[in-house]
């Protein structure tokens, strides 16, 4: 025997057209769908911005941190570009490669410096020496002392990835959220109009 509640509940769907739920999923759907691909297409703007400013050698942080925060709270916006791009997608290649060049002009005068500063001790050290050649061990042995290795950049810090929630809060996430609701809607009142008139029939 079917509660009198659930059979109240059967009834009050069945009032319902089925058009006003296949309506509202088509609506939803094609809502969503467009939010989506907004979404999508703000990533790329944002992710060309970094690029743009990684090539420019321009305010690099500021382009990153907006990419961050959209893509960490928006649906659909996935910064691979699907054609088998290099993993981390975001890879800031030509800041990298100023800082390698900067540590690369660092180490040539620190080299120029300390040869330098190697000269002028072994010269105090050796004053007698009447040639450069009788130095040279000298030269070489203040060299391989006070050598220091400048530190290596590690590449890590310069690639990012930022991860693109299941369902986020706006247009394209609420949408989502009728389009299910309203299929089920749809799905209980057919049911309900198919089911309601054959246990009327008991």
């Amino acid at each position: 025997m079917i509660k009198p509640k659930f059979q109240s509940v059967l009834h009050e769907l069945t009032r319902i057209s089925l058009w006003y739920w296949f309506s509202l999923v088509l609506v939803s759907g094609v809502i969503c769908v467009f939010a989506l691909r907004a979404n999508n297409e703000h990533m790329v703007v944002l992710r060309d911005a970094v690029y743009s400013a990684d090539k420019n050698n321009s305010d690099v942080a500021s382009a990153l941190q907006q990419l961050q925060a959209y893509v960490t709270t928006h649906m659909n916006t996935n910064l691979s570009d699907g054609n088998g791009s290099v993993y981390p997608p975001i890879q800031l290649k030509y800041t990298y490669q100023r800082l390698l060049n900067a540590e690369s002009a660092a180490a040539a005068q620190a080299n120029a410096s300390l040869y330098t500063a190697a000269q002028d001790y072994c010269q105090i050290a050796i004053p007698n020496a009447f040639s450069g050649r009788t130095r040279v061990p000298c030269i070489e042995q203040y060299v391989e002392t006070h050598d220091t290795n400048l530190p290596t950049i590690p590449d890590a810090l310069y690639k990012f990835d930022f991860v693109s929630p299941s369902w986020s809060p706006d247009l394209a996430g609420w949408s989502m959220v009728v389009v299910i609701l309203s299929t089920i809607a749809f799905c209980l009142t057919f049911i309900a109009q198919k089911l309601l008139p054959k246990i009327r029939s008991y």
